[in-house]
């Protein structure tokens, strides 16, 4: 009589059949290990990405952060230029106001001085023989007229005038004789005084003065300014 062992022929048969079914699953493997290394491939370039984005966003975070530093700090300084700009503004106008009252005072000054200064040059050009009866002063306009002993010492008082740096060309109205023993001869002339002297002329004042303004003697004549100062002198 003879056995067969079924059991184990069934065995040897399902394990016989089972191995031609291990190709498939070895491509499938391979094709999960290809997607894991793009998925990782595409997780690390978004990795990096994001790193990238990040670095980008604070250096750039940084500079905006300088840049408005950078505004406020101007501004600032702008306000203390403003400050300043004001402050000087001020400073000048303060300064002009000043500036003009300066001017003002001295003006009062020199037009005070004028009539003094006007006088002290016609007694230093008037000569001998030759006294003053009247001297008006109308601003830079003046008009005298006096007497004199001889046409040449009027010729004289006149040069004087001409060559004095203050004053300009004179105007001779009209020499007359007023008595002839002892002969006494009138005159009247105008002229402008200039406060600032001529330079071509500095220096040629009382060229040809004979004695100065020292008369010979008698009594001075009254000479009369818008101020009614008393000037002039007669022999």
């Amino acid at each position: 009589m003879i056995k067969i062992n079924l059991v184990r022929e069934g065995r040897a048969v399902r394990g016989g059949g089972a191995a031609p079914a291990m190709a498939p699953s070895v491509a499938a493997a391979q094709a999960g290990a290809a997607a894991n290394v793009n998925n990782i491939i595409i997780v690390a370039f978004l990795v990096t990405a994001a790193i990238a984005g990040g670095a980008y966003w604070f250096i750039m975070n940084g500079k905006l952060k300088d840049m408005q530093e950078q505004v406020v700090s101007k501004q600032a300084e702008a306000q203390k230029l403003e400050k300043i700009i004001k402050d000087v503004e001020n400073y000048q106008k303060q300064k002009d106001n000043l500036q003009r009252r300066i001017d003002l005072i001295n003006q009062l000054k020199q037009n005070q001085k004028g009539p003094v200064r006007v006088m002290d040059r016609i007694s230093q050009d008037l000569p001998d023989l030759v006294w003053l009866d009247r001297m008006n002063l109308t601003g830079p306009n003046v008009s005298v007229s006096g007497r004199g002993l001889n046409p040449n010492a009027i010729a004289n008082f006149v040069d004087n005038i001409k060559n004095d740096p203050m004053f300009e060309e004179p105007e001779v109205g009209s020499v007359n004789l007023v008595t002839a023993s002892p002969l006494v001869y009138s005159f009247d002339m105008n002229f402008h005084f200039t406060y600032a002297p001529k330079e071509a002329a500095a220096g040629t004042a009382g060229a040809t003065t004979t004695g100065g303004a020292t008369s010979t003697g008698g009594k001075p004549a009254t000479t009369t300014t818008q101020g009614g100062t008393p000037g002039g002198k007669k022999p």
